[in-house]
């Protein structure tokens, strides 16, 4: 780094709330906030905002006629910036820069302009302005009334560290004084989650995973055990043919509901397996957010934390979605942002760890091989909030910072740590997408 960029503030709209001490408390305790709702047609696990956090997008949706016909992506986007820049002391006449993206960008109008599309060969007059992927940032400018420039993009789930590493970019160019980053996502519609369904990382409902052959042979082993359902019974009641059907009615009913109960119960409590390693499937959730934050030059007296290395690397595909076994993105992104730091020096990783078998360990890996001797404390949120997918990196960011300033991790709850930091100085944030584009960010703790 040229000379230090500071985050000044940072804000969030997430399951986790909306105020930042209200997200500690809540990363305090074990509990997952993953559910099982209806999206449309389909039941699926989610992580949805909070009741606080939808009534206020309703509120903000409503101060103006224009925001009633903008996706949730732009709306989470303006909602979290309006409080940063408030946070950070900005004012319209500091003309900051604006990188705010997205994966998927405006996904659910973009599903119902399309649907409309289908039925009737025509569509709406907004379907084209609401939802062109510049769609979040120009939105932004407008409602905070910057004269600065203005950037959107989506590199898929490391879409808010892109950001964060353009915004430093022009920072260390001159080219601006301070810039707002950070990324949106409303994903929680039927043809996104079926999407993720189809890749085979998605986390199973009760429902769905009742009929595996796996849950089936749990219960009929358990079954064994019970006492036989007896024909003595229902002889009163007619024949002994329909004695038997009454039977086996019974016994299918209660593999049935024994079926529901076993997959509920190993599912209610974490439904994404996030850094479990020894996980047997996938188990990846979709979460709706957004985080921005603020950044600029030096280290002014209301800094939170100091980036002191970015990083990014690809790597070659062996098809759309593929990660190499041990990440190399991963291996070329942390070591460009550790730079020449002492290895012994990082407290904390904040691990991407979507939840899937293959990409929880193959970043783990990574991790293994840049730090051969003293592996960080490593740790994720997506157990707990999902996978926000463009948003995700930030609010990686978010709790790295939250860590920084309270002086205290957050563990996965499923996972057995040997040693826990007592002090943190230095966290490094792992993100990275489709297409092997890897990011890693280190956070220094201002001193």
């Amino acid at each position: 780094m040229k000379e230090p960029i500071s985050i000044t503030a940072i804000s969030s709209i997430s399951p986790l709330g909306i105020f930042q001490d209200d997200i500690w408390k809540t990363y305090q305790n074990d509990s997952s906030l993953l559910r099982i709702e209806r999206i449309e047609n389909q039941n699926a696990w989610v992580g949805s905002l909070t009741a606080e956090g939808k009534k206020e997008i309703e509120i903000l949706k409503n101060t103006d006629s224009k925001y009633r016909n903008l996706d949730k992506s732009v709306l989470f986007a303006i909602f979290a910036s309006r409080k940063a820049i408030a946070k950070a002391g900005w004012t319209p006449k500091d003309n900051f820069g604006i990188n705010i993206g997205s994966s998927r960008g405006a996904t659910e109008l973009f599903e119902k302009y399309h649907q409309e599309f289908l039925a009737s060969g025509k569509v709406s007059t907004l379907a084209s302005p609401t939802t062109t992927l510049g769609n979040i940032s120009s939105w932004i400018a407008h409602d905070l009334q910057t004269q600065g420039p203005e950037i959107s993009h989506s590199i898929t789930c490391s879409t808010a560290l892109h950001s964060l590493l353009n915004g430093v970019a022009w920072l260390q160019a001159r080219m601006a004084d301070k810039f707002l980053v950070g990324g949106s996502e409303a994903p929680l519609t039927a043809f996104t989650v079926a999407q993720m369904k189809a890749l085979k990382i998605y986390a199973k409902n009760p429902i769905a995973d009742a009929s595996s052959k796996l849950v089936q042979q749990e219960i009929q082993s358990s079954l064994a055990e019970r006492p036989a359902l007896s024909l003595s019974t229902t002889l009163k009641s007619g024949s002994v043919q329909a004695s038997r059907s009454l039977v086996a009615e019974q016994s299918r009913s209660l593999v049935a509901e024994q079926s529901r109960s076993l997959v509920a119960e190993r599912s209610r409590n974490y439904p994404c397996r996030a850094l479990d390693l020894q996980k047997t499937q996938s188990s990846m959730v979709l979460g709706e957010g957004a985080a921005v934050a603020c950044l600029e030059k030096g280290v002014p007296e209301n800094a939170l934390a100091i980036i002191e290395g970015i990083g990014y690397a690809t790597e070659l595909l062996e098809h759309n979605i593929s990660i190499s076994t041990d990440a190399v993105c991963f291996q070329r992104s942390m070591k460009m942002a550790l730079g020449n730091t002492n290895l012994d020096e990082i407290d904390v990783i904040v691990m991407h760890a979507p939840g899937t078998i293959k990409g929880d360990i193959s970043e783990m890996n990574a991790i293994d091989k840049v730090f051969p001797h003293k592996k960080p404390f490593c740790t994720t949120n997506k157990w707990k909030i999902g996978h926000t997918f463009g948003a995700s990196g930030m609010l990686s960011v978010e709790l790295a910072v939250l860590m920084l300033q309270h002086q205290k991790v957050i563990k996965v709850p499923f996972v057995n740590y040997n040693a826990v930091p007592t002090k943190i100085t230095r966290v490094l944030v792992n993100a990275v997408g489709f297409g092997g584009n890897a990011v890693s960010v280190l956070l220094k703790r201002k001193e």
